[in-house]
């Protein structure tokens, strides 16, 4: 099981770095051929938009296995173990709900669009709304598998609840004498 998390992982982490690539090429080489040579790919921007959709999405998948969206867990910290467990399954089953509404609503905006193509590349624009599905999905089967973990009692409870601080609470941990200063 863990193998198959790693290749996940792998393959979610190259994608992701294909797609940020391809736009960085994509929307450089525009700008050059725009200003140097006042001319320009025509597809551009388009397929730069496409693949910055397909990026934010597969990060969100890839943030919510690492326990990387922002949460506020001021309550959860002082509750005891078993009514936290409690807590996050029931909060994760309204995120199932939520993640079925999505899928839903990408369902019927792919199927709707099937036959929309894209004006400058030509792709269909079912590919931009089954960003959703995916999207849902790959967060459904993290989401169903962290609940199985935390009913079976393998996994550590308050490591799932963890959620990240800001920037700015960090800062006033560390205190005035800490902080670099800047030169």
């Amino acid at each position: 099981m863990k193998s198959l998390g790693k290749a996940t992982d792998f393959l979610f982490n190259v994608l992701i770095a294909l797609a940020l690539s391809a736009m960085a090429i994509l929307v450089f080489g525009n700008v050059v051929l725009r200003y140097a040579f006042n001319s320009g790919i025509t597809w551009s921007e388009e397929m730069a938009r496409f693949l910055f959709i397909w990026l934010v999405f597969i990060g969100a998948i890839m943030a919510l296995k690492e326990n990387l969206h922002l949460g506020v867990e001021m309550l959860i910290k002082r509750l005891p173990r078993p009514l936290k467990k409690a807590a996050y399954v029931c909060s994760n089953l309204i995120v199932l709900v939520v993640l079925y509404l999505v899928v839903e609503g990408s369902w019927k905006m792919t199927v709707q669009s099937a036959d929309s193509a894209a004006p400058a590349t030509g792709l269909p624009e079912s590919l931009i709304h089954g960003t959703g599905i995916v999207m849902g999905a790959g967060m459904a089967v993290i989401i169903l598998f962290n609940i199985i973990r935390t009913l079976s009692d393998q996994a550590d409870i308050d490591e799932l609840t963890r959620t990240q601080e800001s920037e700015e609470l960090m800062l006033t941990k560390i205190g005035p004498t800490q902080r670099e200063v800047p030169r």
